[in-house]
C-alpha cells in the first residue's frame, strides 16, 4: 500500500519542484537525470522493491488469485527496480548515440508499459473465478483498459513521426495515465489483500 503512493507522490512533488521540468511533456524517468536526479533513481529502487515482496507475499499467501499473475507483478518489480540505476539518456538521443544504460533503461520501460496492463486482465480471470475476490474485478478491469489505452497512444506517440508531432507536448501526461491508474489499481489490491489477512488472521 505504501508503495504506489510514495512512488507517485515523491515523482509528482518532484515535477512541481524541479525547475525547467514539465510534467506535461516530459516523462517520469527524465527526473533522474541531473544533480537531484539520485531522488528518482532511489524512487524506481524503493519501489520495485516493495513491490517485488507484494508479489511474493501474493504468490505466498494467496495463490488461489494468480500465479501467472503474482509471476507477472515480480517481472514488473524488477522493471521498476532496474530502471533506478539503468537511468535514461537525455530525451532525443539519437539511436546511434545512446548510452548503454539508457538502452537497457529503454528496454526496461517497454517491458514495464507492455506488463502493466497484461497484468490487470491476468488477474481479473483470477478475481472473476474466486467469489471472494469479485470486488475487485470492476477496479481491474477499469484499470487495465485506461492503461491500455494510454500504452497505445504513448506507442504511437514515439514511433510514427506525425504523431510524435501532434503528441510531443502531451507525452509526459500519456505516460502518466497508464502509471497513476496502475498504481491506484496496486492500492486498491493491497488494501484489499490486507483486510482479507486481518480477516482470515493468515
Amino acid at each position: 500500500m505504501i508503495g504506489p503512493v510514495l512512488f507517485v507522490s515523491i515523482f509528482a512533488i518532484e515535477g512541481l519542484l524541479r525547475m525547467g521540468y514539465d510534467s506535461l511533456a516530459m516523462y517520469v524517468s527524465e527526473l533522474s537525470l541531473g544533480p537531484h536526479g539520485w531522488v528518482q533513481i532511489l524512487n524506481f529502487i524503493v519501489f520495485g522493491l516493495l513491490l517485488l515482496a507484494f508479489a511474493q507475499g501474493v504468490a505466498a499467501g494467496f495463490p488461489e488469485v494468480s500465479r501467472a499473475g503474482s509471476a507477472l507483478l515480480t517481472i514488473i518489480a524488477f522493471g521498476y527496480l532496474l530502471s533506478g540505476p539503468f537511468v535514461m539518456d537525455a530525451a532525443g538521443t539519437p539511436r546511434n548515440l545512446m548510452t548503454i544504460h539508457g538502452t537497457v533503461h529503454g528496454i526496461l520501460g517497454g517491458v514495464v508499459f507492455s506488463l502493466m496492463p497484461v497484468s490487470c486482465l491476468v488477474f481479473l480471470r483470477g478475481f472473476r473465478r474466486e467469489p471472494t475476490w469479485r470486488s475487485l474485478q470492476w477496479w481491474t478491469l477499469a484499470a487495465g483498459a485506461t492503461i491500455t489505452m494510454a500504452v497505445v497512444v504513448l506507442t504511437i506517440a514515439t514511433k510514427i513521426a506525425p504523431a510524435e508531432i501532434a503528441f510531443n507536448g502531451w507525452l509526459g501526461l500519456i505516460q502518466r495515465m497508464a502509471i497513476v491508474p496502475y498504481m491506484v489499481w496496486l492500492f486498491v489490491f493491497a488494501l484489499t489483500l490486507r483486510r482479507k489477512i486481518a480477516a482470515t488472521g493468515r
